[in-house]
Formats: structure tokens, sequence, C-alpha cells
């Protein structure tokens, strides 16, 4: 006899809600948090230090931007079976196409070796120990669960690395705000009037709509459906509404919380570092020590540890998108859900990669210098990453008869306009 749910008991909208939430929850949510790796958190340390909050404002025009990014991408990925890379080659020529990996390896690898320094300052700050040896041994680690585990284990926990993302607002709650300012300085915009201004724009939007993110996005919907069982392409092409909603779901609050700790980074350094004359932040750690007179060991500690953890989270990403890009762009095997042997040229990459990464670190780079210009070139990247994505999106066979939505489409586009005028305002202010 088959069995019948019992459904004597409605189930209540908010209940439904959450279990929708819940049921969504995958690439991104890890992907928006990825957004806020050491990288993000420096270069909003960076705005809160030298301007206050006078750029708290931007946390809510960058969610609605992200998100409708994001989930272009996302859609892209889950209705034609294939990354981001592979669907450019088909509409780009192959030049055009190798500037954009290359572009994008260069500024990951240099956002790698900067996010170990944080990471490592960070761990340092906390134990004593020198930073060098936890670049190392951070290093190894990442490299031998990125190769190791299977996709589905690799995401399992990606997941869970997300919770350290509320040590942020827990830290500016801890400093104490005057909200009746924070409230002014969010819905009421102070747009830039000097070249430092905005560049500081430039590299929030950057760091926020990063390049890395847009090929990361695609390759894991490619990712979820091979774990699913749809290993060929034609089974891949094509998606359900309901497949579409659910990971509209994901993205939006992955996008939310990524946004959210954004302003609360800016926030907590504002209301602490930049009221107290310390503009000059040139360490993560510097920025976590700068903390404590003002706000307290608890406060400082919270903020440090959420460098750690969720630098664990974004250098897999990093080396990730960019040997997700390469691979398809060349035509290797790749795919986080192989083993090594089976995408050795994928994993060679990623390693390679991540000890470039380190050995930055130990030629002596500055670590948030590398970081905020890393940044600055992902905001100068992104808008003609975004042409292309709206050119993909918009071309129904590439697409299978499902382009993206025309809201979707001209919110990614204000997004496109805005990062080139904040580009070239950056040169000319």
């Amino acid at each position: 006899m088959e069995h019948r749910p019992d459904r004597s008991v409605a189930t209540t909208a908010p209940i439904r809600w959450i279990r929708s939430i819940a049921k969504a929850i995958g690439p991104g949510v890890i992907t928006g948090a990825a957004d806020d790796d050491p990288s993000g958190i420096a270069t909003y340390s960076v705005a809160g230090a030298q301007l206050g909050t006078k750029l708290l404002w931007t946390a809510l025009l960058t969610w609605p931007l992200m998100a409708a990014v994001q989930m272009m991408c996302a859609r892209i990925g889950k209705v034609t079976g294939e990354g981001l890379a592979a669907n450019f080659k088909q509409r780009f020529p192959r030049w055009l196409l190798l500037t954009f990996v290359i572009a994008l390896l260069a500024a990951n690898t240099i956002n790698i070796a900067a996010d170990l320094a944080g990471m490592a300052d960070a761990a340092a700050m906390l134990s004593g120990v020198n930073s060098h040896w936890f670049v190392i041994a951070f290093a190894i680690f990442i490299s031998w669960a990125t190769v190791r585990l299977q996709y589905r284990q690799i995401a399992s926990v990606l997941k869970w690395l997300v919770l350290v993302l509320f040590a942020y607002p827990i830290t500016a709650f801890v400093v104490g705000a005057n909200w009746s300012q924070v409230l002014r300085d969010t819905l009421m915009p102070s747009m830039p009037h000097s070249r430092n201004e905005w560049e500081t724009l430039v590299a929030i939007l950057g760091t926020t709509i990063s390049p890395y993110l847009f090929f990361w996005q695609a390759s894991e919907e490619v990712e979820e459906e091979k774990s699913a069982g749809q290993s060929t392409l034609a089974q891949r092409r094509g998606a359900t509404r309901d497949e579409l909603r659910l990971r509209n779901i994901d993205v939006g609050v992955g996008a939310f919380f990524s946004n959210m700790v954004m302003f609360f980074i800016i926030l907590t350094t504002g209301i602490t570092l930049n009221r107290h004359g310390i503009v000059n932040i040139e360490t993560s750690r510097q920025a976590a020590e700068a903390l404590r007179p003002f706000a307290g060991n608890f406060a400082a500690a919270l903020f440090t540890m959420g460098i750690v953890g969720v630098g664990f989270l974004a250098i897999p990403t990093l080396a990730g998108s960019a040997a997700y890009a390469f691979a398809e762009t060349l035509g290797w095997r790749q795919g986080l859900s192989k083993k090594l042997r089976q995408a050795r040229w994928f994993y060679t990459l990623i390693l390679i990669s991540t000890a470039v990464g380190v050995l930055l670190d130990f030629i002596g780079i500055n670590p948030v210098k590398a970081l905020y210009w890393t940044a600055v070139i992902n905001g100068l990247l992104a808008p003609f990453l975004l042409v292309a994505i709206l050119m993909v999106a918009a071309d129904k066979k590439l697409m299978q008869g499902q382009p993206g939505s025309r809201l979707g489409w001209i919110v990614v586009a204000i997004t496109t306009v805005a990062m080139f005028v904040a580009s070239v305002a950056m040169f000319v202010v």
C-alpha cells in the first residue's frame, strides 16, 4: 500500500519558507561567503579606516547587483550544462578568452598569496607562532583537501564554514555604534569626491562583484548536476522552473549574507579605527590588533577568527575558478568530482597557483596592498566579463531556449555600466 504523508496539520508559511531555503542552500551560499575572503575583509577594513561609515550605502547597493550577476552565472551553468569559459569559447575568439583566463589566473594567484598571508597573520596573533609556518601549513592542508576530497565532501565542509561570517555582525554589536548615524550613512549615499575615494569604491565593487565568483558559480552548478548523476552534457542541458527557483533562493541568500558581512566590517572599522585617527592599515593583523584598545579582546579575537575561517572557504574557490576556466578553454578534463589521475592538468594548475601564492608571501609582498590592488584590478576586469556574460545569457541557442529574464538582464547591464563609470572616474577625478 502506498504511503501517503499526513496532511492533517497544514504547514505554516514560515515553515515552508525555511524548508525552501534549507533545500536550496548550495553553490550560491558558498559563493556568497567566499566573497568575504581575507582580501574582501582587508578592502572593507581599509574603506572603514580611511572613510569611516561614509561608504556603508555601498552594501545596500551591491546586494541586488551581486545577486543578479550570480543568478545569471548560475542560470548559464544550470541551463547549458557547462561553465562560463566553455560558453565563452563558443561565442568569442580564442585570443580574447585566453586574455580573460590569464588575467583571472594572475589576479587569483595574487589573491591566494594575500589570503594565505592574512590567515597566517591572524593565526599568529592568536597563537604567537611565526606566521610563515602557518602559510605553509594552511597551503598544504587546503591543497590536500581540494585534491583528495570529492565535490560533495568539499561542498559540505564549505557550507559549515559559512557560519564563521557571523563573527563580524557580533563584533559590530559588541563595539557599539551610533545607529541613527549608521542609518543615515546607509540610506543617504555620499558620493566619492577624491581619486582615493573613487579607488576605494572601485576596490569595493571589484572585491564584491569579483570575476572569480562568476566562473566558480557556473562551474559549481555543473558539479552539482554531475554529483546528481547527470554525467553527460546532454543530460545536464536545460533546467526546470523549480530548479531555477531554488537556485535563485540559494544565490539571493548567499548575496544577502555576503553584503551583510561587508556592511558590518566597514561599520566596525569605521566606528573604531577611523574615529580614533587610525586610517593607514597595512596588514589584516594590524586591523585586528588596532581594534583591541577600542573594542576589547573579545571583539578583536572574533574579527581575527573570522579571517582564518573564511580563508579556508575562499582559497579553494580562487584556485578552483581559474582551473575551471583554463580547463574549459583548453579542453582539459576537469572537476572536483574527479580524482587526480583523471584530471591531472586541472589539479596541477590548482597546486601551482597555491604554491606560487606561498612563494609570493616569502618574497615580502605587502599583503594588504596586494589585496587592495587585486580588488581594483578585478573592478576593472569585471565589467568586460559582464558584457560577455550578458551576451551569452541573451543567446537563445546557447541557453537552450531559456535565456535570462529581462529584469535580470537589465540589472546586470546596470551593474556593468556602474562598474565602467567607477573605473573611469578613478582615473579622471
